[in-house]
């Protein structure tokens, strides 16, 4: 079967799409169908600071730390930015950094992936290379992390639920909802 290309709406040409949310919210995997529906690459952040770092993410965490990661992340960042416009997979904390945050309103649409705890708690339960669910009970963390994030979370330009249905039902409500928003009833 033939997959059907979406065409973006002209306010979003150019622009980078930004999924941000916490650790098991699906950044990843929902941005490569985004990706893959509407033809424009796809870019996975940790992976690229991974990339550059020559190692991984809970290495980096292990070796030299949370700020020495986000440090990196920060730089990773702003250099996509600066190039081809992609569906974007940020980390759990990027979009915490104001400068960050700003840099990627300015050059896309941010669109937050909203969990509700027990989705997080069961999605992350089995997965590794969680660096900061390491440090003691998951639930505990993630409901910190909610109480702390969601309220910055908030500030993206959309907002979209996710549950446990299918990956792909919930790519495509990411597009229904780009294909039908007006970034200009935003400013009336």
């Amino acid at each position: 079967m033939k997959q059907e290309i979406i065409n973006l709406p002209h306010w979003l040409q150019g622009r980078f799409i930004i999924l941000v949310g916490l650790m098991g919210a699906g950044k990843t995997k929902l941005g490569r169908i985004v990706a893959s529906s509407i033809n424009i690459p796809f870019i996975d952040t940790d992976a690229e600071i991974e990339k550059a770092a020559g190692y991984t993410v809970q290495e980096i965490f292990d070796r030299f730390g949370e700020k020495y990661f986000r440090d990196g992340e920060h730089r990773v960042i702003e250099r996509i930015l600066r190039e081809q416009p992609a569906v974007l997979a940020t980390g759990g904390g990027a979009y915490m950094d104001l400068k960050i945050r700003n840099a990627m309103n300015k050059q896309g649409i941010t669109i937050w992936l909203r969990a509700d705890l027990d989705l997080l708690v069961q999605r992350t339960k089995y997965r590794s290379g969680r660096p900061l669910l390491n440090k003691g009970n998951a639930r505990k963390i993630l409901a910190g992390l909610i109480a702390e994030r969601y309220p910055v979370y908030a500030q993206s330009e959309l907002v979209i639920d996710v549950s446990d249905e299918p990956a792909s039902k919930t790519a495509k409500k990411i597009i229904d909802l780009l294909t039908n928003h007006d970034p200009n009833e935003d400013s009336k």
